[in-house]
């Protein structure tokens, strides 16, 4: 959006514009929404607190603009915090007497706070539910003066991030006791996206009173310390891209504590206190409140998540005890229910109306489909059907991919097979994944080059890509060997006339590595490979290793993110490690150290092997 200061007239949003939203999502990268993004949240805020010199909005967007002011009042306040931090709110006040519940939207972490999914809080007075959003401290844009200092737009709070600490859980129980005040709700219920879901988790364990009845997770995460910092190994990329979309500068949005820890995390250093700031802000250390209060929990997230990995979510899941919901899309961060929050569709958004009818069935009463719906719901990757659009050259979803309802997340995955490392592949030049144990070879590579094999092209895009139906595709015969191990199997035959490999839960990866350096970094992917040696990535997870001694062996064993996939007949399993991903810290680049020598080996008793869950 502009900065305040300037006088921009702003244009009308155009029915090509809203399209671009629905192919593309709301991302243009990890740090910056698209223009026409942006352009609808400014024109719907214009509509809506009449300040717009004409019609901008699109004539359904106008007519449910209409429709909600014809039974509802519509305010722009401020809401006070416990230590005088000012939040900037959105409120839809029903015009009734009869007690309506509300829902309380934290909004996400975006430079345009609250004012990003207008549309939905739209969408969720017609279904009958007053509505307070609100943008969670510090968030939003913050413009440099000229003569020093800062101005802030209208809908960005006061105070520094507090990256969903307890000045945030605060600022959510603030939030109910405005709403309870303004509204007298019947219920309350909390629906965030990405940050505002994890606050709204955070808020529903915390409140003292109690209060949250149901709540909507989308994009979100269990573990926040797991998210960022697992395996031995920093996020970086996912770290950066957040610093770098609150904004502002980061000293501005930051307090000196924070700030402290963030540079901490960068440099690898004092993780333990990094760790515990992190795990404060985890729902997943509060499941027991949780499951004490019984509330009912949506969540939605993605299968190639980079901001938050599906293991942790999954492992928070699975600890709760109350009414839940899991639904795993194909995509990444934000993706499938991004647009839809956003802007109306001629196409239901099915993750989106997925969530309000949980809200409908736990906070308004009605009789709908929840009550038979099973606790986990999965897409299998990349099961869609697609066509060339002859105008782009890009993939169009003709039939959405397959779902998988599944009683439990223990139900996804029935049985498992051993793939065991050997000396050589069915392609002489890589190593191969047989169903017999073999020893005593080895591997080497040198380590401290990125390499074609990565987990994504770009943060959140290359998964927005996915969802649309074009996944991204590896040559694996550019995959440089001198820098990478591969291992691959034969071409794989159908199974009962289905595909070749059902991949339904967590991979396990047990190899004996060794290396000229006393520390090293492996980032294991496995993919798909078709019979024209094009790849798509299945899974992937890295792993640090410290303290070795050079040249000796260690043996380790890691779990690769949760993946639910159909490989084809005729096509090969391959499983790939290298030493380092742009997405991750690795250990030469944090011991100052250029390159070193890794070997992968296998060793009597310990034969490397990788356990491949099947459902």
């Amino acid at each position: 959006m502009s900065n305040p200061q300037d006088d921009n007239e702003i244009s009308a949003v155009t029915a090509a514009q809203v399209a671009r939203i629905a192919d593309q999502g709301l991302y243009a990268s990890a740090t910056e929404l698209t223009p026409e993004a942006v352009h609808l949240a400014e024109a719907l805020v214009a509509t809506l607190d009449g300040s717009a010199e004409g019609p901008l909005l699109p004539p359904e967007l106008q007519q449910l603009v209409d429709q909600v002011r014809a039974r509802a009042t519509i305010d722009f306040p401020w809401i006070t915090a416990h230590d005088g931090v000012r939040l900037s709110a959105f409120t839809i006040k029903l015009n009734t007497d009869e007690p309506r519940p509300v829902v309380i939207v934290p909004a996400g972490w975006t430079p345009l706070g609250w004012t990003i999914f207008a549309y939905t809080y739209l969408q969720l007075a017609l279904r009958g539910y007053h509505v307070l959003a609100y943008t969670p401290r510090g968030i939003g844009l913050t413009f440099p003066l000229p003569s020093g200092g800062y101005l802030d737009a209208r809908f960005t709070s006061g105070g520094t991030i507090d990256v969903a600490g307890p000045n945030d859980w605060a600022d959510g129980s603030t939030a109910i006791d405005y709403a309870q005040e303004r509204f007298e709700p019947s219920k309350i219920a909390f629906l965030g996206e990405s940050y505002g879901s994890g606050i709204s988790q955070l808020v529903a364990a915390q409140d003292p009173a109690g209060r949250v009845d149901a709540v909507v997770a989308l994009s979100t995460w269990g573990n926040l310390a797991t998210s960022l910092y697992d395996n031995g190994t920093r996020h970086l990329a996912a770290v950066k891209a957040l610093v770098g979309f609150t904004g502002g500068p980061k000293e501005r949005k930051f307090d000196p504590a924070t700030l402290q820890l963030l540079a901490d995390f960068e440099a690898g250093r004092n993780l333990e206190n990094v760790e515990a700031w992190l795990s404060e802000r985890a729902p997943s250390t509060y499941a027991d409140e949780t499951n004490a209060r019984n509330v009912p929990t949506f969540f939605s997230n993605t299968w190639h998540e980079t901001l938050f990995p599906v293991n942790q979510v999954v492992e928070h899941f699975e600890r709760l005890t109350v009414p839940k919901r899991l639904n795993l899309w194909i995509g990444d961060h934000a993706a499938p229910e991004g647009a839809g929050l956003a802007i109306p569709s001629s196409t239901p958004n099915i993750p989106v109306q997925e969530a309000l009818a949980w809200l409908d069935h736990h906070v308004l009463g009605v009789a709908n489909e929840v009550p038979s719906w099973t606790p986990v719901s999965h897409q299998v990757m990349f099961t869609y059907r697609t066509e060339v659009d002859p105008a782009t050259g890009d993939n169009v979803i003709t039939e959405p991919a397959v779902r998988e309802p599944k009683s439990s997340w223990s139900e996804v995955t029935t049985s498992t097979e051993r793939w065991y490392l050997t000396s050589v592949g069915p392609d002489s030049r890589d190593g191969g994944l047989a169903k017999e144990t073999e020893t005593g070879w080895k591997q080497e590579f040198t380590a401290g080059r990125v390499t074609e094999a990565t987990a994504v092209g770009k943060l959140i895009a290359t998964g927005q890509a996915e969802w649309k139906g074009n996944p991204k595709t590896y040559p694996t015969d550019k995959f440089e060997r001198q820098h990478l191990a591969v291992w691959t199997t034969g071409p794989l035959d159908a199974v009962a006339n289905g595909p070749a490999r059902r991949v339904r839960g967590v991979p396990e990866l047990t190899l004996t590595v060794r290396s000229t350096a006393d520390s090293a970094t492996l980032v294991a992917y496995l993919f798909d490979v078709a019979p024209d040696d094009t790849a798509r990535i299945i899974t992937h997870e890295p792993l640090t290793l410290t303290e070795l001694t050079p040249g000796a062996d260690r043996t380790a064993t890691w779990k690769l993110q949760a993946a639910g996939y159909d490989v084809a007949a005729g096509h090969r399993l391959a499983l790939v490690v290298n030493s380092k991903d742009a997405l991750y810290s690795d250990a030469l680049t944090d011991a100052g150290v250029d390159s070193a020598t890794t070997t992968i080996t296998s060793v009597d008793g310990e034969a490397a092997h990788l356990t491949l869950p099947l459902g």
